[in-house]
């Protein structure tokens, strides 16, 4: 597993993380500074472990997220 750094197409900076079959698992927003990117990635790994687990499954309730 790994993050990527990449850059779109108006110059901003977003990253990916990347399992270890190649699937991408999770994206970022974008960023102005690539240095904002990696200040995020940091983030993530320092916080990750420390990360609940909501489960919107159970009694019947439903979780719908809007994607782009």
């Amino acid at each position: 597993m790994h993050f990527s750094i990449s850059g779109s197409e108006d110059g901003q900076f977003y990253w990916e993380l990347v399992g270890g079959n190649g699937e991408i698992i999770a994206v970022s927003e974008t960023y102005t500074r690539k240095e904002s990117a990696k200040d995020t990635i940091a983030s993530v790994q320092a916080a990750a472990g420390l990360a609940s687990v909501v489960d919107y499954t159970t009694n019947g309730k439903r979780y719908d997220r809007r994607l782009p």
